[in-house]
C-alpha cells in the first residue's frame, strides 16, 4: 500500500475565523523534515504569501514534541524524529474571495494553498483529507470536486487526491447550500450555491447543461474529466471566478441568477453566464493546456510568461462566443458584448503604452497590483487579449475564405499540448497558427501582441458584414455596446474615473493629458464643488450637463485634509464608445463568413 499524507481540517473557532489543520507524515526525513506553503495560487498571478495567515505551528513524533522553526517566509523545518511526524497549525481565515479561505459562524470555505502545507521532497505522495463537521451545524453540507474516500455525497469525512498538486486544486465550500445536479456530455455536473437566493434552479441547470455540452464538443472532453462542480457564492454584490481542474469557484450577485417565471436572458443573467462560461473554458485553456512556464507550477515564486493573453484573452473571447453558439444569446446580444469590450479597451489609455505580451509578463507586479497610474500605463491582457483573438479569428477566416479559423488553431494546440502533453513554448501559439492556416501572420502578431497600436477590428468586422461604430459617451454609466439614446447628448468630461467612498465623490484615476490633470488634480482628491456648487456621486452627470465645451470653471477639492481650488476647462472625451451593427448591404461572401463565425463552422 502506498504511503499517504494525511490531512485533517476543522473549524476550531469560527467566530475568530480560525482553522486547525493537522498534517501527518508517515515517512518524514529522519534528519528533519521541511514543510512549506505556496506563495500564490494558480490562476491568480500575484504573490499572496499565504503563510502570513499561519498563527502557530507545532510538531510531534512518537508522543513527544519536536522542535519546528521557520526558515524563510513560507517554510518550516522540523527537527530529527523517529517514525511518523505530525504537524499542527492554526490558520486565520477571513478572505472571502475565490482565492482565499474564510470561516465564520455561517459557513466555511478554503482553497488548499491557503491552509495546507506541502511536504518538501514528497509532493508526489497521495493525500487524504478528513473534513471535520463543526458543532451545531446539522444542515451544513460539503461541496468539493475532491474524490470521496469515506464520505457520503456532500458529506463530512475523508476525501483523497493523487498528490499535493491535486489536493490544492479542489476548493471546498461548507454550509447550508443549495445544490443542483445535471449531466453534460454524459458527465455528472453540479452547482452548489451559498447565499440566500430564489433562483430558478431548473432553468439554471438546463442552461449550464447546454453551455457545458457545447464547450465539450468544441475541444473534446479531457481524458480525466469525470465530474465537475460549479461553486457559487451569491451575495448582494460581487463578481469573480477562479478555475480548477474539476471545478470552479465563482462569485456573482444573487440578483444575476435567473428568477422563477422569467424566460428571457436578462443583462444580469448574461453576466453570470459569461462568468461561468469563462471558468469552464479554462478546463482546457490553462488547466490542461498551459504555458511551459507553468509546467510544473513553481508556487514559491513568480513564474512570468508572455502568454497570459493566450490563456486569459482567448478564453475571454470564447466565453461570450460560446453563449452565442450554444444558443443562449442571440446575435444582437453578442454584438453588444463585443461593443462593450471594445469600449473598455479604447477607454484605457494604457493600451498606447503597454503591449499584451508585456502586460502578461508583468502581471505579477502591475496588472494584479494596480496603482493610481495603472489606467494610463497598463492594458488588460483579458480585454485586449480577447479583441486580439477576435481580430485573429476574423483575419484567418477572411484570408482563407472560411477554410480555417481560430477554432482550428485552438484544436491543434489542444492536440499538441493538452491533456498533460507538456507546456506551450513562448512562441508555440504563433507557430501553430502558421502551421494550421498556412498564412504569414508575423506582422499581425508583432503589431497586435508586441505592439501598442490599434487593432484592425474595423476592417476585420467589415469583412464579415459587421460595422463598427464609435461615438462619445453620454454618462459615467455608459458602457457602450448600443447606440446612444436620442435624449442623451454627448457628455462633457473632466478626464477622470470617479468613485464613491464614504458618500464622497473621489477622483480615483486621472487621465493623462485630460482636463483634470491639466488643472493639477491628483488621484485620490475628493471633489467638493464645481462652479460654486457641491459635487456628489449622485449629481456628477447632471452638473456637467449644465455647461458647454470650453467652459472654464472653479473646481474645489480636498487633498488629504487641505482644501485646494483650481480652474478646469471642460471638454468632450474621445469617440471611444463602440457599438456594432449588421451591414445590411454586405455582399454574399461577407454574410457567409459572418454565418460561419457566429455558428462555429
Amino acid at each position: 500500500m502506498s504511503v499517504v499524507h494525511r490531512y485533517r481540517i476543522e473549524a476550531v473557532n469560527p467566530a475568530a475565523h480560525r482553522y486547525g489543520v493537522r498534517l501527518t507524515i508517515a515517512e518524514p526525513d529522519p534528519d528533519g523534515q521541511a514543510v512549506t506553503m505556496p506563495a500564490w495560487i494558480p490562476g491568480s498571478y500575484k504573490i499572496r504569501d499565504f503563510a502570513k495567515h499561519v498563527i502557530s505551528v507545532s510538531a510531534q513524533s512518537a508522543g513527544r514534541s519536536v522542535e519546528i522553526v521557520k526558515t524563510d517566509k513560507q517554510t518550516w523545518q522540523a527537527g530529527r524524529c523517529d517514525g511518523e511526524l505530525t504537524i499542527y497549525a492554526e490558520i486565520f481565515a477571513h478572505d472571502d474571495s475565490v482565492r482565499g479561505a474564510h470561516l465564520d459562524l455561517t459557513h466555511a470555505y478554503f482553497n488548499g494553498p491557503c491552509v495546507f502545507f506541502s511536504v518538501v521532497g514528497q509532493e508526489d505522495r497521495t493525500c487524504e483529507l478528513e473534513i471535520v463537521p463543526p458543532e451545531h451545524t446539522d444542515d451544513w453540507r460539503v461541496a468539493t470536486s475532491m474524490r470521496r474516500k469515506n464520505a457520503e455525497p456532500y458529506g463530512f469525512g475523508v476525501y483523497e487526491s493523487a498528490d499535493y498538486d491535486e489536493l490544492i486544486d479542489h476548493p471546498v465550500e461548507i454550509g447550508p447550500l443549495t445544490i443542483g445536479e445535471f449531466e453534460a456530455a454524459g458527465i455528472p455536473h453540479a452547482i452548489a450555491i451559498r447565499g440566500k437566493t430564489r433562483a430558478d434552479m431548473k432553468r439554471l441547470c438546463s442552461d449550464l447543461e447546454t453551455l457545458c455540452t457545447w464547450q465539450q464538443g468544441f475541444l473534446g472532453t479531457p481524458d480525466d474529466l469525470d465530474r465537475y462542480l460549479f461553486l457559487l457564492n451569491a451575495p448582494g454584490k460581487g463578481y469573480g471566478g477562479l478555475e480548477h481542474r474539476w471545478s470552479s469557484s465563482n462569485v456573482c450577485s444573487r440578483d444575476h441568477l435567473p428568477r422563477r417565471g422569467e424566460h428571457e436572458v436578462s443583462n444580469s443573467y448574461r453576466t453570470f453566464l459569461g462568468l461561468v462560461s469563462h471558468e469552464y473554458f479554462h478546463l482546457w485553456n490553462v488547466k490542461r493546456l498551459k504555458p511551459a512556464a507553468f509546467t510544473p507550477f513553481d508556487l514559491s515564486a513568480e513564474s512570468p510568461t508572455t502568454l497570459l493573453w493566450v490563456f486569459e484573452g482567448i478564453t475571454s473571447y470564447y466565453d461570450d462566443l460560446a453563449l452565442r453558439r450554444a444558443g443562449l444569446i442571440d446575435d444582437k446580444s453578442y454584438f453588444e458584448l463585443i461593443g462593450k469590450t471594445i469600449t473598455r479597451v479604447l477607454r484605457t489609455p494604457g493600451r498606447k503604452h503597454q503591449s499584451v505580451a508585456d502586460s502578461s509578463f508583468d502581471a505579477w507586479t502591475k496588472f494584479y497590483q494596480p496603482d493610481a497610474n495603472s489606467p494610463n500605463r497598463v492594458v488588460s491582457y483579458y480585454a485586449k487579449g480577447s479583441l486580439i483573438a477576435l481580430a485573429l479569428d476574423l483575419k484567418i477566416r477572411a484570408e482563407t475564405g472560411g477554410a480555417h479559423s481560430l477554432d482550428a488553431v485552438m484544436r491543434a494546440c489542444w492536440q499538441k499540448w493538452g491533456n498533460g502533453n507538456g507546456g506551450m513554448p513562448e512562441t508555440g501559439f504563433e507557430q501553430v497558427c502558421a502551421e494550421v492556416t498556412g498564412l504569414d501572420l508575423q506582422d499581425f502578431f508583432d503589431a497586435a501582441i508586441r505592439g501598442t497600436g490599434e487593432l484592425p477590428l474595423q476592417a476585420m468586422l467589415a469583412s464579415h458584414g459587421v460595422t463598427q461604430c464609435l461615438r462619445r459617451e453620454t454618462s459615467k454609466g455608459d458602457a457602450g455596446g448600443k447606440p446612444a439614446a436620442k435624449s442623451k447628448p454627448d457628455a462633457l468630461t473632466l478626464g477622470v474615473r470617479i468613485a464613491e467612498r464614504d458618500g464622497r465623490l473621489v477622483f480615483a484615476d486621472v487621465e493623462n493629458d485630460g482636463p483634470a490633470e491639466a488643472a493639477g488634480v491628483s488621484p485620490g482628491d475628493v471633489a467638493v464643488a464645481l462652479d460654486g456648487l457641491a459635487l456628489t456621486p449622485g449629481n456628477y452627470d447632471q452638473r456637467l450637463r449644465r455647461y458647454r465645451k470650453g467652459d472654464k470653471l472653479e473646481l474645489v477639492v480636498f487633498r488629504g485634509d487641505e482644501l485646494l481650488t483650481t480652474q478646469v476647462r471642460l471638454d468632450y472625451g474621445e469617440e471611444s464608445t463602440c457599438y456594432l451593427e449588421i451591414d445590411t448591404d454586405a455582399d454574399d461572401n461577407a454574410a457567409m463568413l459572418r454565418d460561419l463565425w457566429l455558428n462555429g463552422a
